[in-house]
């Protein structure tokens, strides 16, 4: 009778949380006109009509993305079909996003996950990490975390993601072989995710952003920030987190077991088990050390930055078939909910960005700060290019943010420094939503957490953030010998 009883109850709040998204939409969407923003030179951005289409495709997407009312590639397939059936913008643009290179970039970086998984190079990382780190649940974590963050120093962080998830899924069947959710599982999977982006600040190798911004940065005011400069200021604040992030974890997701007695012992077994390296180990191994190493060299050698990143990286997804590595049935295998999320995100950016929605924004959120502290500037700065960077593209979110900030900080006496700086250390963490970085989606493909989950633990790992920023803004980086105010220009 139970059973009947279940089979027959309607989720009355999964009804109320949808129709909570297609109402914020249709009131967003069909209200008057808003006012213009101004920027402090008197520059008028008006809402078009459009523009305030992509902001109601926003609320709707990210309300339906945080309660996950459908699969949130479903909610992807969402954003393009509001915004060509409410004119925001034609099929052509709204629906070609989701083929964006930087979609591509992430199905050629699972692809190498599954091909590790497949051939088993995840279970001998694991296994000889384990041999390592030993049988503390603490020490695991710290492991993981500490291997992640290194990766990212050399290679893209959602490679980085894709390579160490199959490895965590080894380690985690050795801590819980029915497949069920754990404290454990949780901040393994949610830690890598925020642990690779907390890395990726540190090099220009990291992640995409680095390298638009610091570009940027040099076409607005006129400086050159080296490969050097940049890692010798974030590298002190990138690595504090990763280590803060680890106490973070331990304390909100303390594994239920201090130790996995016998793990060590276990872990050498089963190494041993699996012989010498094979052919196909081999081949992939070569094949995806290739790719990250001519990647990895892009950001020395001008020559090479003319080959694009997402081109290099799908030689290896090609690879594997010509090499008879993979086959048509692994293609079964790749988590197509992940690709569209993140095709979805890929369209919702685009269309806050051609719009005007973006620009709309960021003018009207940092000129309420234009006459206040410059201390209180710089984190209002940090804290939109944060919540920015979890709905769309972190390189979008610097774009629209830099060019207003830095026009309104030279009167309020706020170097530009500072300014790129805090930027892109809150770009490359956006804890919030599964979309703010591909890390996020591919730890979310574990079934550890809920994107409910996610965020909440999320939240506080971003106040946590900011905490931290402020401190480096007022403390360290001046003590390094970064410039943070400049005499104010008059207004």
């Amino acid at each position: 009778m139970s059973t009947k009883a279940q089979s027959t109850s309607f989720d009355w709040k999964r009804l109320c949380f949808m129709l909570l998204g297609v109402t914020a939409f249709l009131v967003i969407y069909y209200s008057p006109a808003w006012p213009d923003a101004v920027d402090p030179l008197g520059e008028r951005f008006p809402l078009s009509k459009e523009a305030k289409g992509a902001l109601a495709v926003f609320m709707f997407a990210g309300l339906w993305w945080v309660f996950e009312v459908v699969p949130i590639g479903i909610t992807s397939l969402g954003i393009g079909v509001l915004q060509v059936l409410f004119f925001v913008r034609p099929p052509e643009k709204a629906f070609k996003d989701f083929m964006d290179p930087s979609v591509l970039f992430i199905f050629a970086s699972i692809m190498i996950g599954l091909v590790f998984t497949k051939t088993g190079l995840t279970k001998r990382l694991a296994y000889k990490m384990l041999m390592v780190v030993g049988e503390k649940t603490s020490r695991i974590y710290l492991g993981v975390f500490v291997v992640t963050a290194l990766l990212t120093h050399i290679m893209a962080h959602t490679a980085v993601a894709a390579t160490v998830y199959p490895l965590l899924l080894a380690i985690y069947a050795l801590y819980d072989d029915t497949g069920s959710k754990t404290r454990f599982g949780k901040g393994l999977f949610i830690g890598m995710a925020y642990v690779a982006g907390a890395g990726s600040i540190i090099t220009l190798l990291g992640a995409a952003r680095g390298a638009v911004a610091v570009g940027f940065y040099k076409e607005i005011v006129g400086t050159e920030v080296s490969f050097f400069e940049l890692t010798y200021y974030m590298a002190p604040i990138g690595w504090l987190m990763v280590f803060l992030l680890w106490g973070f974890f331990m304390i909100f997701c303390k594994p239920e077991h201090d130790t996995i007695p016998g793990l060590r012992e276990k872990a050498r077994e089963l190494n041993k088990q699996m012989g010498p390296l094979t052919r196909k180990e081999i081949m992939a191994a070569l094949i995806v050390g290739i790719v990250i190493l001519v990647m990895s060299l892009r950001s020395f050698f001008p020559m090479l930055k003319m080959l694009d990143k997402t081109a290099i990286i799908l030689i290896s997804s090609i690879a594997f078939f010509v090499f008879k590595i993979l086959d048509i049935k692994d293609l079964e295998d790749v988590p197509w909910n992940i690709i569209l999320l993140f095709a979805g995100a890929m369209s919702i950016g685009y269309c806050l960005w051609e719009t005007g929605a973006a620009k709309w924004l960021a003018v009207n959120w940092l000129v309420m700060f234009e006459k206040a502290h410059w201390f209180v500037f710089v984190m209002s700065i940090c804290f939109f290019v944060l919540m920015m960077t979890n709905f769309i593209m972190n390189v979008a979110a610097i774009a629209i943010s830099l060019p207003v900030a830095l026009v309104i900080a030279p009167y309020l006496g706020v170097s530009p420094e500072v300014i790129l700086f805090g930027a892109l250390v809150v770009a490359g963490m956006p804890f919030l939503l599964l979309v703010g970085a591909a890390p996020n989606a591919i730890a979310y493909d574990s079934g550890q957490f809920t994107s409910g989950e996610f965020f909440k633990y999320g939240l506080v790992a971003s106040a946590m953030l900011l905490v931290v920023v402020g401190v480096f803004v007022l403390v360290v980086w001046p003590l390094m010998g970064m410039p943070i105010t400049v005499p104010r220009v008059g207004m």
